[in-house]
């Protein structure tokens, strides 16, 4: 790889005892044998007479028992060396069968909940899928499916009890039958942790979607560098509220397996406090959308109840006495720690930056804060913080066992993270043409640009492909532009880009504008008066301007109420825009 001005990025050290997993059946008798009778799951089921929860415990050896009899009855039904898709919302039954098929039945391939019909199709014939299981909310999308017959699907089976579907848990009692009359041709299935097993698509519209193609050992590696740096207990209690079909949801989870950890789960968006008081939360993974509307709430609960002076006096007494290393944290926010059920210790945030005010806000009141950054072609963790190294508004140090390095920096110090390690996917599936421009001699370019500070922590600048490069050779980070203005309290999201001065185009410049979306109701009674809500604007982005040099500043912009189109990992898509 021919590289200039190259970089290596300090690695975290492992702090935290763990076990390294040959493959998925490995950890699964690992997690049974260490972890017995402790819950591996915590199920709502409904309600009693007296209208209070009743919920279902699944045991570490529950769940061996249940992924080896749905193995066994998908061997039974002849599903060995299958490519099976999956789509439903997070449920435990999603998880089950996701890791019974990684434990030697074949190829799983999670599917995005989120998509149209036309793209879910594509997704499955591009994957050659053979079996689909699916749950009641994508009942109508099996129906059309089966109809079109334009897939390689053949068999549709149900993640829960819907009528004239086999459901796992029918084929759970066939292969508990199977094994308990001696049948244990599934639990000896040879497994090569190095062979592809996982078949998942990144984010976007399937003309742009990769299918990455991921062995359990790029899986397992990646979660025994998770397992030796995050301070994830045996006993804490998870609450699995990302996405299974993304790797960051997926990894996850199994990671809270290999630590002997309970996960729960939510029962949807505007529950999430709700549910993380109901289940006494200890671990929470999610993106920084939402650790930030939960920073909303407790903010504003503080004004309402007109505790706001208490509440900044608190934070430098708390402040000032960790400084001499006392402690009292959690004593002395215990009213708002109550709001969050009281045990909720420790945060990791993904997917995009996290706001730096919000992440030393939680860590002042006693709850630890990680950032964390990947990408599905890594299975999906590159970089992160962990409890004895952070610092507000960067990912962090490299994972353990990974080498990474910026590249071709420029004079600001400012390149393309570039990683190397046992994570890095197989390739992307029949696409050698897409491989090669990603991944070189083992590297794979993550197309991110990051600067490093002195103590070799990372930030994330910008995408690659987004940079402004102006005539003068200057370059303008999109991003960073777009931070500024979506700080302004009456803007939901915005989009930076360079448009050519002239539309004749005799000038190669660009000038600089920006797409701003506004909200309405935080807008007021300008919203109604489009030249005063131009000039409110107007006058913000000149604020914006006199902090920023010449090239960087905003010369156009357009305003609109409606959202931008996004992928959906909620990622505008930019081409889509302009």
């Amino acid at each position: 790889m021919d590289v200039k001005n190259m970089t290596m990025v300090p690695k975290l050290k492992p702090i935290f005892e763990a076990r390294k997993h040959t493959d998925f059946r490995d950890l699964l008798n690992y997690a049974a044998f260490a972890y017995k009778t402790d819950d591996a799951f915590k199920i709502k089921t409904g309600k009693d007479e007296h209208k209070n929860p009743m919920y279902r415990h699944v045991t570490f050896l529950d769940f061996k028992d249940e992924v080896n009899s749905f193995g066994a009855g998908m061997l039974k039904r002849g599903h060995l060396n299958k490519r099976i898709a999956i789509i439903g919302k997070n449920s435990y039954e999603w998880y089950m069968s996701y890791f019974a098929v990684l434990c030697g039945l074949g190829v799983v391939v999670p599917l995005d909940k989120g998509l149209p019909y036309e793209e879910t199709e594509n997704s499955l014939i591009k994957s050659r899928a053979d079996v689909l299981l699916f749950d009641k909310m994508h009942l109508d999308l099996a129906e059309e499916l089966k109809k079109n017959a334009r897939t390689s699907v053949t068999e549709y089976y149900a993640l829960e009890e819907i009528p004239g579907y086999t459901s796992v848990y029918d084929i759970i009692e066939e292969g508990r039958k199977e094994l308990e009359s001696g049948n244990e041709e599934f639990l000896s299935l040879p497994i090569d942790p190095d062979k592809m097993q996982i078949l998942l698509f990144t984010s976007g519209t399937t003309s742009k979607a990769k299918a990455v193609m991921l062995s359990e050992h790029n899986i397992l590696s990646n979660i025994y560098m998770l397992d030796r740096v995050e301070d994830v207990r045996h006993g804490d209690v998870n609450m699995a509220f990302l996405p299974y079909h993304h790797t960051f949801g997926s990894s996850g989870q199994t990671m809270m397996i290999s630590r002997g950890v309970t996960t729960v789960f939510c029962d949807g968006l505007k529950y999430i406090q709700k549910n993380i008081v109901e289940y006494h939360v200890t671990v929470f993974v999610c993106v920084p959308l939402l650790i930030e509307a939960i920073y909303k709430r407790i903010q504003q609960g503080i004004d309402k109840q007109g505790k706001r002076k208490t509440f900044e006096r608190g934070l430098k007494i708390s402040r000032f006495l960790l400084k001499f290393h006392i402690d009292i944290r959690r004593r002395l926010f215990k009213e708002v720690l109550d709001q969050l059920g009281g045990k909720l210790r420790y945060i990791v945030s993904g997917a995009s930056a996290l706001d730096p005010e919000v992440e030393t806000m939680f860590e002042a009141m006693g709850i630890n804060v990680v950032q964390g950054y990947g990408m599905t072609e890594a299975s999906p963790v590159i970089a992160g913080e962990n409890p004895t190294h952070r610092r507000p508004g960067s990912i962090g140090h490299s994972m353990p066992d990974l080498d990474l390095i910026v590249i071709d920096q420029n004079e600001e110090g400012i390149g393309e993270m570039v990683c190397r390690g046992p994570n890095v996917m197989l390739g992307y599936y029949e696409d050698p043409e897409a491989t090669a421009e990603i991944l070189e001699d083992g590297w794979l370019h993550t197309g991110d640009l990051v600067s490093l500070d002195s103590d070799g922590y990372i930030y994330i600048r910008g995408r690659k492909k987004n940079v402004i490069v102006l005539k003068n050779g200057k370059n303008v980070y999109p991003e960073e532009l777009e931070d500024l203005i979506d700080a302004l309290p009456y803007i939901t999201e915005s989009m930076v880009y360079g448009q050519q001065r002239h539309k004749d185009g005799d000038s190669k410049d660009l000038t600089i504008c920006a797409r701003i979306v506004y909200d309405p109701e935080a807008v007021g009674e300008d919203a109604a008066d489009t030249a005063a809500l131009n000039a409110k604007v107007q006058h913000d982005i000149d604020a914006i301007n006199e902090t920023l040099p010449t090239y960087k500043q905003i010369h156009r912009f357009e305003l609109t109420d409606q959202q931008m189109e996004k992928t959906t990992t909620g990622k505008i898509k930019r081409y889509a825009q302009k």
